[in-house]
């Protein structure tokens, strides 16, 4: 029987996490992407704190008027100013099972053109 898309994403999800692992100085970068928002948050997962998080729903980026990949650019471009802010520099990308590509791409490259290194 054939996997449904949430199931299909979930083994890769997985899969990915079974690798990836942040720390205090690498922290994980996680992105979420909902239909209509995205979410990236910085997450120690030795400690199970989340360092920082920027949505599409805060009050800058909404106010910003574009589409959804726009949106994700600008939600990458000021995690990477908070992320330097707080002294941190190296993350490690989790996509969270998503294919790297549209939002998800737009999020990374911006973070990347802000600073981090990943």
């Amino acid at each position: 029987m054939a996997l449904t898309k949430q199931e299909r994403r979930f083994r890769i999800k997985m899969r990915i996490r079974k690798i990836v692992s942040g720390t205090a100085e690498r922290p994980r970068l996680n992105v979420f992407r909902s239909n209509k928002q995205i979410y990236a948050q910085l997450v120690n997962d030795l400690q199970g704190t989340t360092l920082l998080a920027v949505s599409s729903l805060d009050k800058e980026i909404i106010a910003a008027a574009g589409n959804k990949t726009e949106k994700a650019a600008l939600v990458g471009k000021a995690l990477a100013e908070k992320a330097v802010a707080a002294g941190v520099a190296n993350v490690v990308f989790d996509r969270n099972g998503y294919l790297y590509h549209g939002r998800v791409k737009q999020l990374a490259d911006a973070a990347r053109e802000g600073g981090l290194k990943f």
